[in-house]
């Protein structure tokens, strides 16, 4: 997220962040977004322009920035007993969310609004921390784990470059693959 868009918790700041945030969800649900404009976002939020521009710089961070809080889970990831399912399951889920053509549109706006790197840097963290759950209940299971870099390298990153690049076939199978591409890590070498 970029400096201009941190919101302090609480008090005007963040009424000011919701609104902006919900007007625009708004009007992008409304017409697709294809044509928004400031004033248009300043006026649904019961805003100024300025206030938008003050706090975001341009319409493009702020839509950025939109996307960035569209793309945060809302659950923990499903226990489902081992970090084989866990992490199955939850590269599925992953995979078709971002894959979904609302997930695309998400992932692209903050990406595109994103100067200095700071929203790409948000979004890798959304996932690191869910990868970070399972692997510690795994863990605490007893079970033996890969590093949370590992599961970003060999699921995540694939995933987002064929995504974004090569899209095609991508389904459960193919996060089950990815996956697999872990364990083949953590098995030990003769």
């Amino acid at each position: 997220m970029s400096p201009r868009a941190a919101a302090r918790p609480g008090g005007r700041s963040a009424r000011v962040q919701q609104a902006v945030h919900t007007a625009v969800r708004d009007l992008q649900a409304e017409d697709g977004g294809a044509d928004l404009t400031v004033p248009q976002i300043a006026g649904r939020a019961g805003v100024t322009p300025s206030t938008i521009y003050r706090r975001w710089g341009s319409l493009q961070e702020l839509l950025s920035d939109v996307a960035v809080e569209r793309l945060r889970p809302e659950a923990p990831p499903a226990d489902l007993g081992s970090l084989r399912a866990d992490l199955e399951h939850w590269a599925a889920d992953f995979l078709e969310e971002m894959s979904s053509p609302p997930g695309r549109s998400y992932i692209r706006a903050a990406l595109a609004g994103d100067p200095d790197g700071g929203n790409a840097g948000q979004c890798s963290a959304y996932a690191v921390e869910q990868v970070e759950i399972i692997i510690g209940r795994a863990a605490g299971r007893g079970e033996h784990v890969p590093d949370s870099e590992i599961v970003m390298d060999h699921v995540v990153a694939p995933m987002m470059y064929r995504i974004l690049f090569r899209p095609g076939l991508l389904d459960a199978q193919y996060a089950r693959e990815l996956v697999a591409t872990v364990f083949y890590r953590l098995m030990p070498l003769p």
